[in-house]
């Protein structure tokens, strides 16, 4: 089933629709209500998206039945995360698609800092919110983007290797019996696969060099016919143009015939950082698209080279491809290192501008973080984890379909926000970070909410729906 827009005038007419879609995927008509009300929750202002503040801002006064219903729904629920996000994915791509083809998949991973050692996948590992190395969780993502929007379509936790290996922890936790032990690479290629098999309009594979320093990772983008733009380190081996590997040894007769390629003391790759410096006066200033302050430039160097990574023990060289060095003009020595499989025959702004596209990935994970409360469950379960995401990257595709309905220099205009039922007067949610200061409210002379981070200059706004009030109940409103 490919679901389609309706023509729906009204936002709240739009995110019934889209609600409906959603249900059909969960097996079991009644968790439609917990449905809407988590994802209207993670769209509603606030400081902390947890399940019981969330609550309390749909049914103020039914917090503790409500909280029971979401809860349950998020954390001990059955039905799958997959199927979700590939309505979710079907739901959005129309919009998306409205101002320019899919352009890039973007793959990434992003780290949620915890202080405990019980949530699943918890360990100290380095963590890029905070860039440094820390108690985190940390998950793989793929996103598909154009030219000026994109949405993540899939999610996964990564399971370090101490974890995998304790099956009574994992027990615990609600890890799957199937769920084993794989590099963050691993992860990102069957993020692929299951895209590729899915029919995702195909895009160039951006990602950092967490993901695109390993040759092997490369070399498979390569096998499932996925041109990619990565990054690498300034120590990655390559051939300059016009040079390769010497062919095997003519065969002496004896044994079998040498098929493995080889190298000779004078005959050796450089390392990337080496042919940049051996090329400065090649680069250019290039622009590749307008920021919120003007153009965006920077110095680059694109050379065609062959990667050499192990290739002595290959029967053929790798084929050419680009390698892009970008050198700020405020560094001594060049700070980006990217390989690409584009074509030879692209202009150099088109392949910075390629290059580049992983900068949405960024921008969603500080949207989905800071807007969506993405880092804010507080439950311990795969499942719980999981589904989490799921229902915020569900809300996050809906405000994107609504950013769609607009140019995208006017995204977000044009609908209402989205606000909260009146809260009863003293409530404070357990975990709050915000407690009021005086006993009685109105004698605090401080102010003692956290003022709202927003998502920062470059960030488009979210565009919500209207005001709506959940008092309903339903009595079988916690399946």
């Amino acid at each position: 089933m490919q679901p389609a827009h309706k023509e729906l005038q009204t936002p709240e007419e739009r995110f019934d629709h889209y609600v409906e879609l959603l249900t059909e995927t969960l097996g079991h008509a009644d968790r439609a209500e917990p449905l809407r009300a988590y994802t209207t929750g993670l769209m509603l202002p606030g400081d902390r998206k947890g399940v019981e503040p969330m609550a309390a801002r749909i049914d103020p006064r039914n917090v503790r039945r409500k909280h029971q219903s979401m809860h349950h729904f998020v954390a001990a629920a059955p039905w799958s995360d997959e199927r979700v996000l590939a309505r979710v994915g079907e739901f959005a791509l129309p919009a998306l698609r409205t101002h320019g083809p899919i352009e890039a998949w973007l793959l990434d991973d992003t780290g949620i800092p915890k202080k405990g050692t019980h949530s699943v996948g918890v360990a100290r590992q380095y963590c890029g919110q905070l860039g440094k190395t820390e108690n985190c969780q940390v998950a793989v993502s793929l996103s598909i983007a154009t030219e000026v929007a994109s949405l993540p379509i899939a999610y996964q936790l990564y399971l370090p290797e101490a974890w995998a290996e304790d099956r009574e922890r994992c027990s615990k936790a609600g890890v799957p019996e199937e769920v084993k032990f794989r590099t963050k690479p691993q992860i990102a290629l069957a993020q692929l696969r299951a895209a590729l098999a899915a029919g995702v309009p195909k895009g160039v594979v951006a990602a950092d060099a967490g993901y695109g320093n390993g040759a092997e990772f490369r070399d498979e983008l390569t096998e499932l016919g996925l041109r990619y733009a990565v990054g690498v380190l300034s120590t990655t081996r390559v051939w300059a143009e016009g040079r390769r590997p010497l062919p095997p040894p003519k065969w002496s007769g004896h044994g079998r015939p040498p098929t493995r390629l080889r190298r000779a003391p004078e005959h050796q790759p450089v390392t990337a950082k080496e042919l940049a410096l051996e090329n400065k006066a090649r680069f250019r200033w290039v622009s590749w698209r307008e920021g919120t302050k003007g153009k965006l430039r920077g110095c680059f160097l694109a050379l065609r080279v062959r990667s050499a990574h192990r290739d002595y023990q290959r029967r053929e060289a790798r084929d050419e491809e680009w390698l892009v060095v970008e050198w700020p003009q405020s560094e001594p020595e060049p700070t980006k290192y990217f390989l690409s499989t584009l074509p030879k025959n692209i202009s150099l702004r088109q392949l910075i501008r390629k290059v580049k596209l992983r900068w949405r990935i960024e921008r969603d994970y500080e949207e989905l973080k800071q807007e969506l409360g993405l880092t804010h469950y507080e439950g311990r379960g795969w499942r719980g984890f999981h589904h989490h995401a799921t229902l915020t990257i569900a809300a996050y595709a809906f405000l994107v379909a609504e950013r769609g309905r607009f140019s995208p220099s006017g995204a977000g205009s044009g609908t209402p926000q989205l606000k909260a039922a009146r809260v009863p007067r003293g409530f404070r949610p357990r975990g709050s970070p915000t407690p009021t200061r005086a006993a009685c409210a109105d004698l605090d002379r401080l102010n003692p909410h956290t003022p709202h981070q927003g998502a920062g200059a470059d960030a488009t706004p979210l565009s919500v729906l209207s005001a709506r009030q959940y008092s309903r109940t339903d009595p079988q409103e916690d399946l």
